[in-house]
């Protein structure tokens, strides 16, 4: 497993120290490739580390940004990405295990602790393996592929 890890502007602090903790704990965590500035745009960023997740099926990514919902928006727009924006431990968790998402997005606002805490919830859960969750699952991705039934 890869964990991509990427932030805008108000992240990078954040961003640093999350993959200086997760190379600490024995995993193996990737930054953005692009430099920060000011002018950041966090599309950018989603989208770099949406494309690296797609690259294996058991790769995560974790995405900062002031509050995760843009992240999230825009790694949600990435074909194959279920990015989830988590606040606690219990959204980490449900997030991989109900939905197998396969990127978090964390507020910037947030204690490292704290961010510490649901990151490594988010990589410890397995993905959703209950019949009901994967059903769910396969209707998002049918969607997602432009293939449901009409409301």
């Amino acid at each position: 497993m890869k964990i991509y890890v990427a932030s805008d502007h108000r992240g990078v602090d954040i961003e640093a120290k999350i993959i200086k903790y997760l190379k600490k704990n024995n995993k193996e965590a990737f930054g953005p490739v692009k430099k920060h500035n000011e002018t950041d745009d966090y599309p950018d960023f989603a989208f770099e580390v949406a494309k690296n997740v797609l690259k294996d099926k058991d790769n995560l990514g974790v995405l900062i940004c002031g509050t995760g919902i843009g992240m999230s928006i825009a790694a949600n727009k990435v074909p194959g990405i279920r990015a989830a924006r988590c606040l606690n431990i219990d959204d980490a968790f449900f997030s991989r295990n109900h939905n197998s998402a396969n990127i978090i997005c964390i507020s910037s606002n947030s204690s490292f602790d704290e961010i510490c805490k649901i990151v490594d919830t988010f990589i410890n859960t397995k993905p959703a393996y209950e019949y009901k969750h994967l059903r769910r699952i396969n209707k998002i991705n049918n969607i997602e592929q432009g293939m449901h039934n009409e409301l």
